[in-house]
Parts: C-alpha cells; sequence; structure tokens
C-alpha cells in the first residue's frame, strides 16, 4: 500500500524543514547581531538571543512532529490520540504559513507549503483510527424504520 511511504516521506520532509527552519534563524540572528541596530529602542542582543531561540524551537516542534509518521510508517500502525492531534496542529500551522507565504515569499514558497500540508492530511486519513468506534463517543444506534 502506498501508506507507508508516503508516511516516511512525510518525516523525512518535516525532518529537512527543521533543519531549514533552524538555518534560517541562524543566519537571521546572525546579521542582526552583526549590525547592531535596534527596532524601537529593542536591544539588539534580546532580538538576536529571541531569534536563535524561536529557531531552536521551532525545530524541536517540526522533529517531534516528523517522529509522528516516521514511527506511524515504521509499525504501520495509526498514531495515537496525542499524534493525531499533533499532527493536525502541524497541518493547521503549514496552511495558515502556506496563506502568508504567498504574499511574503512568493508562489513558489506556498506550493511548498501546500506540499507538506497535503502530505500531512494524507498520513492522517490513510492512518485513520484503527478502531472505527473509536472516535464515535456517546453514539447511539439508529432507531429502525417503521
Amino acid at each position: 500500500m502506498l501508506r507507508r511511504p508516503v508516511a516516511i516521506v512525510t518525516a523525512l520532509v518535516l525532518f529537512g524543514e527543521a533543519v531549514g527552519i533552524f538555518a534560517i534563524n541562524a543566519v537571521l540572528a546572525t546579521v542582526t547581531e552583526n549590525q547592531n541596530m535596534s527596532l524601537a529602542g529593542m536591544d539588539p542582543k534580546a532580538m538576536s538571543t529571541g531569534t536563535w531561540v524561536l529557531g531552536g524551537l521551532s525545530a524541536v516542534l517540526l522533529i517531534g512532529c516528523g517522529l509522528i509518521p516516521l514511527l506511524a510508517g515504521v509499525r504501520d500502525r495509526s498514531p495515537g490520540r496525542f499524534g493525531r492531534i499533533a499532527l493536525i496542529g502541524c497541518a493547521v500551522v503549514h496552511g495558515v504559513l502556506g496563506a502568508v507565504t504567498v504574499g511574503l515569499v512568493g508562489w513558489s514558497a506556498f506550493a511548498f507549503m501546500m506540499v507538506v500540508l497535503a502530505l500531512l492530511v494524507f498520513t492522517l486519513l490513510a492512518y485513520g483510527p484503527e478502531d472505527p468506534t473509536e472516535d464515535r463517543v456517546g453514539e447511539e444506534a439508529a432507531p429502525a424504520a417503521a
């Protein structure tokens, strides 16, 4: 089936995106520190430190989100409730950032974000809940027709 390779590709793309985000933030932090410029009176060292922290935190979150489809693909099992919630959050963030990148970066960045979003959604749909009644809380049987 196609779901295992797609889950592994999704994980690899998220790992690559984590490296890219960290590298971009490292460049921005270095430029901010070397220019020694302030923004509205803010300390340049604080801006540089904040950029480093943001890059590191974003990379860690992307790696964490990448581990979920990787484990799902290797085990060929559906991720748990927390894993699905994390992947849904990651998909929502990629959708919102894709909409923002159209105006700021361009259509190629938008296309990349939408490819990642599609991979995440396909992984979520392919690895749905293992038990079909798992997500049905409090659902009663339909009454018989008269």
